[in-house]
């Protein structure tokens, strides 16, 4: 065989298993971008506080995000004329509430004041069945924007359409997980709710 021939090949043989340790050795030390979390949704920066408010639900009632603390929280964004994500979203949150087999807390955002109003915001939830599992969060659009911003979400306007999102707040008061819209599912939003309260357990008392 050439000689010069030989060196080359001997050569590449050495790159090629200089690479393949190289490789091993990251390996080690690396965990993989995907897969490498336990929560089926996005995982939220860290720190990253839910907005605080206190505003009316459908009945009239007080609803603030304090004082659901203790608990994981599911928050959701609707409009109560919405004939076509609205529901669908309404109805993952009750699957999840299914899935996970207890109720915890779940808030609806209104993103489309004053349109949503307290009986519109009735009649969606008993449409829904979802009377007395979710609160519609309610309010003018000043008392509404800083819970918007608070969750990065782009309301309801007359050529656009709001962002269908769920966020689940941890029992701390932490964004913690986000889902899209169209990616959430009843099973992945059950699983996430199950580690938040998992967590909650073995918090220090307040």
């Amino acid at each position: 065989m050439n000689p010069r021939v030989l060196i080359a090949l001997v050569l590449v043989a050495v790159f090629a298993l200089g690479a393949t340790v190289l490789a091993a050795a990251g390996s080690d030390d690396e965990e993989p971008v995907s897969g490498s979390s336990k929560f089926e949704g996005a995982v939220m920066p860290k720190g990253l506080r839910a907005p605080d408010f206190e505003l009316r639900n459908q009945d009239g009632e007080t609803v603030s995000m304090r004082g659901l603390r203790g608990k994981p929280v599911v928050v959701t964004f609707l409009y109560t004329h919405c004939e076509d994500t609205c529901p669908v979203q309404a109805q993952t949150v009750r699957g999840a509430l299914d899935q996970l087999g207890h109720d915890v807390p779940a808030l609806a955002i209104a993103v489309d004041p004053p349109r949503d109003t307290e009986a519109s915001a009735r009649a969606f939830l008993s449409e829904q069945r979802a009377l007395g599992r979710i609160d519609f969060v309610l309010g003018t659009r000043e008392q509404l924007k800083p819970v918007w911003d608070g969750f990065h979400i782009a309301p309801q306007k007359a050529r656009q359409e709001h962002q269908a999102r769920f966020t689940l707040v941890d029992a701390e008061g932490y964004q913690r997980v986000g889902f899209p819209g169209f990616a959430a599912t009843p099973e992945g939003v059950a699983h996430d709710l199950r580690l938040l309260e998992d967590e909650a357990r073995i918090l220090p008392p307040r």
